[in-house]
């Protein structure tokens, strides 16, 4: 927007005013007076730009996902690709790689390398820390941007892989499943990978979280990172209150601040492969083993992978080629599998087919425990 700072609403200016009303005798206090008044609207409207200007710079960061996709070579080999009759251009597998709370690109872009290096898609993308901590509000239209960019895309004709870190992921993950029930919208998953997730929700835990996201910051110590915790208990609580108390006037359908909670009742029958450690302080292997367990009593097929000494998220780093040939081998199981969709308007899920829908059969298959070497 540009305007001269001079300009008057019915199209004269500044100084065809002063002009126009300076006495014939040369009042120079008048046109002083005028010139303060002409240098004020100045000032006014400088700083009523700068205020649009920051408004809109504010409004497209938030409308903006900072996200990463990367396409294969032409030349890399594909063992993940399904040939079916004429839709070889759409059977390249995507994956949707969600980050921890905190995780900076340069890490997940090393588990990204994992496909690409195999001929697949990848897309990568991890929530900012406030709307997974003070603004959860916000993940409902990342949620629904997330789908429309899968959308625009094209990439919902695409066989997708979710491959989701920690509570921060599953959290995104949560969402991006309420924005395609919303707006029904289904997408071709074929399956799951849940790395150190997902965990209940306890103060310790998110004490340790807050911990390591703020850790490398030398102005947050142990009182820092408290104050964080409780802070951040006390606000949640208050919230969900008032959510609650809110219901019993009007109906509505709650947002589960708790990935766990949330997920382990979900409607989709994606398969799904959990990887995770004893070792992990962030997310204690036995809220990952119970997961496991509700999913696999639902009908789900469930695959695991324990570690004995890898830290939080760290599972790659320690134990790369059991990582990778756990995941692969996961996605390759996927891909002989057909299409798990969500019938719409239904709660009941179906598989699809040649264009028919019959009841999901499931297995069920455990990995064995890797012990630290």
């Amino acid at each position: 927007m540009s305007s001269s700072s001079s300009a008057h609403p019915y199209g004269v200016t500044g100084n065809d005013i002063a002009r126009e009303y300076q006495p014939y005798g040369g009042s120079a206090g008048f046109v002083a007076s005028t010139s303060k008044t002409s240098a004020r609207q100045q000032q006014q409207q400088q700083q009523q730009q700068q205020q649009q200007q920051q408004q809109q710079q504010e409004q497209e960061r938030e409308d903006a996902l900072e996200y990463f996709i990367k396409f294969p070579k032409p030349t890399a080999d594909n063992d993940f690709v399904l040939v079916n009759g004429n839709e070889e251009h759409n059977n390249v597998p995507i994956v949707m790689l969600l980050g921890w709370a905190g995780c900076q690109d340069r890490y997940l872009m090393k588990y990204s390398k994992i496909y690409e290096e195999r001929g697949l898609i990848t897309v990568r993308y991890t929530a900012p820390v406030d709307t997974l901590f003070w603004k959860r509000s916000e993940m409902i239209p990342i949620g629904e941007k997330i789908l429309k960019l899968i959308q625009d895309m094209n990439f919902d004709a695409h066989p997708l892989i979710f491959h989701i870190f920690s509570n921060g992921g599953a959290y995104l993950y949560q969402h991006i499943n309420l924005a395609v029930r919303k707006h029904k919208s289904p997408l071709q998953v074929r399956g799951v990978i849940f790395d150190s997730a997902p965990g209940e929700r306890r103060v310790l835990g998110l004490y340790r979280a807050i911990t390591a996201i703020y850790g490398r910051q030398k102005r947050c110590n142990c009182i820092t990172a408290l104050a964080i915790t409780l802070t951040l208990s006390i606000m949640w609580f208050l919230e969900e209150s008032f959510v609650a108390f809110k219901s019993l006037f009007i109906k509505s359908t709650p947002v589960n601040a708790s990935p766990f909670c949330e997920l382990k009742n979900e409607v989709n029958k994606y398969p799904q492969l959990f990887l995770y450690s004893k070792a992990d302080v962030v997310i204690p292997y036995r809220d990952v083993e119970k997961f496991i367990r509700l999913r696999r009593d639902q009908g789900i097929d469930v695959s695991s992978v324990c570690f004995e000494d890898a830290e939080h998220v760290k599972i790659y780093t320690k134990y790369p080629t059991q990582y990778v040939q756990s995941v692969c081998s996961f996605i390759r199981n996927c891909m002989t599998m057909p299409t798990y969709q969500l019938l719409l308007g239904s709660e009941t899920p179906f598989l699809l087919t040649s264009g028919q829908a019959h009841n999901t059969a499931q297995t069920q298959r455990v990995y064995c425990c890797i012990a630290g070497r």
